[in-house]
Order: structure tokens, then C-alpha cells, then sequence
């Protein structure tokens, strides 16, 4: 049955879903990066300020790629939306990170699947087979692995959850409408107003800067940097996912394997970005593998 299924994950598995697929590790490893940022005392609103402006400068390009038609002022409204929905989503993450495991954030960001076909449904860009709810019972189930899972860090896994959820409801249905929106204005004449949006959103964190970013010393943007950059890559990868897949909910079944992308990743080479959760004791490391492992089977379910 598992060789079967390999098979014909295999037969019907199109090239251009290996986008989602390298986002959902550069997720991993980006997130890595600024949670250690944030532990150099970068702090949640500057590291989500560099990050939302290099997304920013990363698709300010694709203007170039505008059918050269305007858009009435009134209809930047769509835009505008789903920048505020992005925005949202990236300042609960970044708050997650601050105190919580990545280990757990992102197998519960993994619930973006769920979510983006229950949105895709409301809004008619899609249906919801009963096999969405069965992966939605299976989600549930390792939200609860994910939260009993702690000891020392429990005070703060049940926040950490709360805040990832919010963060994926966010992003849901920010995809779904960039699915039924992008469309009708093309790549070129939708994401670079929409990222100039969430750039200038990001100036609403500024009063809550502990510092300047010119007071940041070499140790720590060695980390925010590149963390930054890896993670608007990652974001502007998911949303070109997808248009050209065309599928919402296809794209974000491939991005959930970010759940178990982090627990192995932070389990094998967590040192290297001096992650603390790799002294987590093995058995609440392994009940997070076993939440993230029914993420997975959630996604394959999905996917049968």
C-alpha cells in the first residue's frame, strides 16, 4: 500500500511543486536564523522590519513585468488586503519566535492547509472533500502532542500554539485570495504594490524599536541578515507557487512538510544556529516528531 502510494505520489507529482517543497526547508533554516537573532536581543519588530522591506525590494523588479494596462486607484484595495493579511501573519510569527520553539511553531503552521481549503471553500475557489476534515482531525490531534510535549518550556508552548495558529489563518486566507485575485492583474501588476504595502505597514513598528538598526552590533546581524533574506526568498517562492501551480491548496499540502523539516532539522543540526532546543530531553523532541509525522499523514490523506 506505502509502495503504491509512492508510486503514484510520483506519477502525479509536477516539477513545479518542487518550489514549495525547497521553501518549506529555506522556512526551516531561515526561521533558525531569526529566532537566534532575536536571542542577540534584535527583537521581534526590527528583524520583522528588515525582513517585510526585503520582500519589498525583492519584488519591486516585477513591475517590469506589468502588461503596462492601470489599475483604478480603487481597485488597490485587493492588494492592499492581502498585504494587511501577510502582515499579520508575519508579525505572529515573529512573536512566536521570540519565545517559542520552532520545533513546534512550524508543525503547527502546518494547519495552513486546512485552513486554505476551508477559505478556498467559503469563498467557491474550491471544495472540501470529508478527507479535509479527517486531516483536520489528524492536525488537531498533533496541536495536542505539540503542546503536552514540553516541561520546562510547557508555560510557553500553549501562547507559541495560539499565536502560530493566528499566523496561519492569516496567511490562509491570504493565499486564497491571491489565488482568486492575482489572476485578473497579472504577477507584475499585483505583488510589487502589495509588498510596498506591507514594507510601509512595517513602519508602524518603529516606535517599538528597543534600538536603532544602526546600533545593531556585527554578531547579530550576522543572523538577521541573512535570516531576513532567506525568509522573504521563501516567501516570495511560495506566492510565485502559487500562480504558476495555479492551486492554493495544492501548493500548501507540499509547504506543511515544513513541519517535519523542522523537527529533523533542529534535531540534527540545531548547534549549528546554537538552537536550545536541542537540549529539549529526547522523549518531548520525539513527541514533536510524532505531531509533525501526523501532520504528514494529514497531507497524505489530502492527497489520496
Amino acid at each position: 500500500m506505502v509502495s503504491g502510494f509512492l508510486f503514484w505520489s510520483a506519477m502525479h507529482f509536477h516539477p513545479s511543486l518542487l518550489l514549495p517543497l525547497a521553501c518549506a526547508l529555506l522556512y526551516v533554516i531561515s526561521a533558525l536564523m531569526v529566532r537566534r537573532a532575536s536571542v542577540l536581543g534584535v527583537g521581534v519588530w526590527r528583524t520583522s522590519f528588515v525582513s517585510n522591506w526585503a520582500i519589498a525590494l525583492l519584488f519591486a523588479p516585477f513591475w517590469f513585468l506589468a502588461d503596462g494596462r492601470l489599475h483604478p486607484l480603487a481597485e488597490y484595495w485587493q492588494p492592499a488586503a492581502t498585504a494587511l493579511l501577510f502582515f499579520a501573519g508575519q508579525a505572529f510569527t515573529f512573536i512566536a519566535l521570540r519565545r517559542g520553539d520552532v520545533s513546534v511553531i512550524t508543525p503547527v503552521m502546518g494547519t495552513k492547509v486546512i485552513l486554505v481549503a476551508l477559505f478556498a471553500s467559503l469563498l467557491r475557489v474550491g471544495e472540501v472533500p470529508l478527507q479535509w476534515w479527517l486531516g483536520a482531525l489528524l492536525s488537531t490531534a498533533a496541536i495536542g502532542l505539540l503542546h503536552i510535549g514540553g516541561t520546562a518550556h510547557r508555560h510557553h508552548v500553549g501562547r507559541t500554539v495560539l499565536l502560530a495558529l493566528v499566523s496561519a489563518t492569516c496567511y490562509s486566507l491570504g493565499d486564497v485570495l491571491m489565488q482568486k485575485w492575482v489572476p485578473a492583474w497579472g504577477i507584475g501588476s499585483f505583488f510589487p504594490p502589495m509588498f510596498l504595502f506591507v514594507g510601509l505597514m512595517s513602519c508602524a513598528f518603529m516606535p517599538f524599536f528597543s534600538a536603532p538598526l544602526r546600533a545593531l552590533d556585527t554578531a547579530a546581524w550576522r543572523w538577521v541578515a541573512p535570516g531576513a533574506v532567506l525568509l522573504a526568498i521563501n516567501n516570495a517562492g511560495v506566492v510565485l507557487a502559487l500562480i504558476i501551480v495555479g492551486s492554493a491548496t495544492v501548493v500548501n499540502i507540499v509547504y506543511s512538510v515544513r513541519g517535519l523539516f523542522s523537527v529533523l532539522v533542529v534535531w540534527s543540526v540545531g548547534h549549528w544556529f546554537v538552537s536550545e532546543e536541542r537540549h529539549l530531553p529526547r522523549g518531548v523532541l520525539g513527541l514533536r516528531l510524532v505531531g509533525a509525522a501526523l501532520m504528514v499523514a494529514a497531507i497524505v490523506l489530502v492527497l489520496v
